[in-house]
């Protein structure tokens, strides 16, 4: 059965695609019902926040809002697929991209998607759902060699993981450390001062971040040590928002739900839809 689905939508031309714009128009008419009650959520979190003083649960209600704004104003532009110029279409349930114009599949391939999980800080109200956004949108950058800044949540996510807590080092911020170190930012870098004097820049990748004291060390937006070079493949179509279609540096990953919300292709893949597609093509994701 899903592979006949999945041949209906890879080749059913415009009968297929109709059936994609009516679901859309429906979750533009479901979202007027929901967006009420979910900004009443959202102002009562606002409320207790600014009662709190509590600053993490401010990045969760702005995530969600985020998140939500995003919902609705892609349901709500939802059209039927151009005629006149190539689309991508990406399937969340059968882990597919393709790129078409009219009836004609120019290109298809296996992806991966968000895992759908929620990861939650703990003794504190931030969380976040890492879905692949459903609706229309839009091609609106491409960019070679991308480099990631990886958000807070990541982070987060490295300490729930390694059983670590977290720390914050910022510039004139400086964090000191048991063994009578520093760890401060100089310029574009993160640093290690010893007792010595002696000044040594630290280094930072995914998964091998900056410990200290048995915490991971949050460097600043900006900083080398806050962009991880190769996570992202070799090409970035942006979608908006923080969401991309990219290559990834674990292509065992393609075929399933585990990212964090972008759609991953192989690095062979997203160098051919880097070359074939244009920014401002039309994205459909259902």
């Amino acid at each position: 059965m899903k592979q006949r689905i999945v041949r209906f939508f890879g080749h059913g031309g415009g009968v297929a695609f109709y059936l994609i714009a009516a679901m859309l128009l429906v979750t533009a008419a479901s979202s007027a019902l929901f967006a009420s009650t979910a900004y009443r959520k959202l102002q009562r979190d606002a409320a207790r926040m600014v009662y709190e003083d509590n600053m993490d649960l401010l990045e969760s209600v702005q995530w969600s809002a985020r998140s939500l704004d995003e919902s609705i104003h892609q349901a709500e532009t939802a059209a039927e697929p151009p005629k006149d110029r190539p689309y991508l279409v990406v399937s969340i349930d059968d882990k597919r991209l393709w790129y078409k114009q009219g009836g004609q599949v120019l290109f298809t391939t296996q992806v991966a998607t968000g895992s759908g999980k929620t990861l939650v800080v703990e003794g504190s109200s931030s969380q976040w759902k890492f879905d692949t956004p459903r609706g229309r949108l839009s091609v609106q950058s491409k960019e070679e060699a991308p480099a990631w800044v990886p958000p807070d949540w990541h982070f987060v996510e490295e300490a729930n993981k390694r059983h670590l807590g977290l720390a914050k080092v910022a510039p004139g911020q400086p964090l000191r450390t048991s063994d009578g170190s520093v760890i401060a930012v100089r310029g574009d870098d993160v640093v290690r001062r010893g007792p010595d004097g002696a000044e040594t820049v630290l280094t930072a990748d995914e998964g091998r971040e900056i410990v200290a004291d048995g915490k991971i060390i949050v460097p600043p937006v900006g900083t080398n040590q806050r962009r991880y070079e190769g996570v992202l493949g070799t090409h970035r179509l942006s979608l908006g928002n923080g969401y991309a279609i990219h290559g990834t540096n674990q292509p065992q990953s393609i075929g399933h739900a585990v990212s964090h919300g972008c759609v991953r292709v192989r690095n062979e893949d997203i160098d051919k839809l880097y070359e074939m597609v244009p920014v401002g093509t039309p994205v459909y994701i259902y």
